[in-house]
């Protein structure tokens, strides 16, 4: 008889660890300079300091029309807490990155680059004057560019991070691909084209650099533990998944609109297709399982939110909450959620059923971080994140959350949202494989 494995994984809330640490490693003005044996000094003092002082404070949490705390950036105290016990230096070298996009959750200073000992913020920029000055300030970086794309003429730039608006995530990555930079991005990786997911494929592939999506999901304790048993065989064939994010928009949220240059409500977060920003639960089956979604029928609700009605939102979408059913590349099924519009809702959850139920011994504990850098937001996803592009980038290796991975979690959903349109109608979905 075939034994179902049951996991549930539930984040209601999420952590957000601190404003900036009050000690990090010490920057040298020639880092080719630094010996092995200083650099090992200078990351052992900054660790022992961490120890000492822990985290100082944070600053107020990001808040949505409604008052509440952005899904993600909740305090829960222990929801973050990570290892940085056994972290070992791979080079002393310093990555040159540039940073894009300060925004509502002053996002591009929340991952933690300007403290990492491998790296070194050289360049910042925003649209939004004063959130340039701000994401300068909180980077400890004194050169600034009025947009992305003056930033990423700088040859001096190895690496960008691109937090700005989603609707140019792509574009953007294509961009500094193009002109020979790594490429981090936050989610998701594409906004509603099946086109740009192809351009960007092929921009990544010509390019030979590493491209990482920062899903934060992945590096959720919960998630990173079945990833690291679903490796060591613990489950067999996995017959169903479930993947959910709830986010409550009762009312609009601010966002940038590239038509009035300005920040309100009629951004690009206004009447935003749910499936169109499905990667915080698609993880939960792709980021355990490596695999894909090959086909998918989806279910919209018609939302009595006004902004969430066609007529008053630019993508036309008429729905709150959208539910798609889709048949995974391993010959499985997994149901994914994405709704704005349930008040009950919050965060991100997942299920996992498998053949069968095996006892494994195998470490399910996240990797350590290098001294200085906070678990952060997003269930002490962020540091992680950033530590895993960093070395992907030091041993020329493959990111973790690599293009292909980026754009299986995204187009599904974009798939889902036409499906959704057509009343459920089984829908194929286009696969990226490295």
């Amino acid at each position: 008889m075939i034994r179902n494995v049951i996991v549930y994984l539930s984040h209601t809330r999420f952590e957000l660890e601190a404003n900036w640490m009050e000690h990090r490693v010490m920057k040298e003005k020639e880092p080719n300079d630094i010996s092995r044996r200083k650099f090992m000094q200078a990351v052992g003092a900054a660790g022992f300091a961490l120890g000492m002082t822990g985290v100082a404070g944070r600053a107020d949490a990001p808040r949505d029309a409604d008052g509440n705390i952005i899904a993600g950036f909740d305090d829960t105290g222990k929801a973050g807490a990570t290892t940085r016990q056994g972290w070992q230096p791979y080079s002393d070298r310093k990555i040159r990155v540039g940073i894009a996009g300060h925004g509502l959750c002053s996002f591009g200073a929340q991952f933690f680059f300007q403290d990492h000992p491998n790296v070194e913020v050289v360049a910042v920029t925003d649209l939004i004057p004063h959130r340039c000055s701000a994401l300068a300030k909180a980077c400890r970086c004194e050169k600034t560019y009025p947009s992305c794309e003056e930033m990423i003429k700088d040859d001096n730039i190895e690496a960008v991070f691109i937090a700005t608006d989603a609707p140019s995530h792509a574009r953007l990555a294509v961009m500094a691909l193009e002109h020979g930079k790594h490429v981090a991005s936050a989610v998701p990786a594409v906004y509603g084209s099946l086109e740009d997911a192809d351009h960007l494929f092929e921009a990544v592939k010509k390019s030979g650099l590493k491209y990482m999506m920062f899903e934060t999901s992945y590096y959720h304790a919960d998630l990173y533990a079945l990833r690291q048993k679903y490796l060591a065989d613990a489950f067999g064939k996995v017959i169903y998944s479930e993947g959910e994010y709830y986010h409550y928009f009762g009312k609009p949220i601010g966002g940038y609109n590239p038509k009035t240059g300005r920040v309100d409500e009629n951004g690009w977060r206004n009447g935003l297709p749910p499936m169109w920003y499905p990667t915080h639960n698609n993880a939960y089956h792709i980021g355990i399982t490596g695999g894909s979604f090959t086909e998918v029928s989806c279910m919209g609700n018609h939302s009595k939110v006004p902004h969430l009605r066609p007529e008053n939102n630019d993508y036309k979408n008429p729905f709150g909450t959208e539910v798609a059913l889709f048949r995974t590349s391993d010959g499985g099924m997994s149901r994914q959620v994405v709704g704005w519009d349930l008040p009950s809702g919050h965060g991100e959850k997942g299920r996992f059923y498998g053949e069968k139920n095996s006892s494994v011994s195998v470490n399910t504990s996240r990797p350590p971080l290098p001294p200085g850098i906070s678990g952060g937001g997003h269930g002490g996803s962020h540091g992680h994140l950033t530590s895993e592009f960093v070395d992907a980038i030091l041993r020329d290796r493959k990111p973790w959350v690599d293009v292909a991975q980026s754009l299986n979690m995204t187009v599904a959903g974009i798939v889902a949202h036409r499906s959704a349109l057509k009343n459920g109608e089984l829908l194929k979905i286009p696969q990226y494989t490295l």
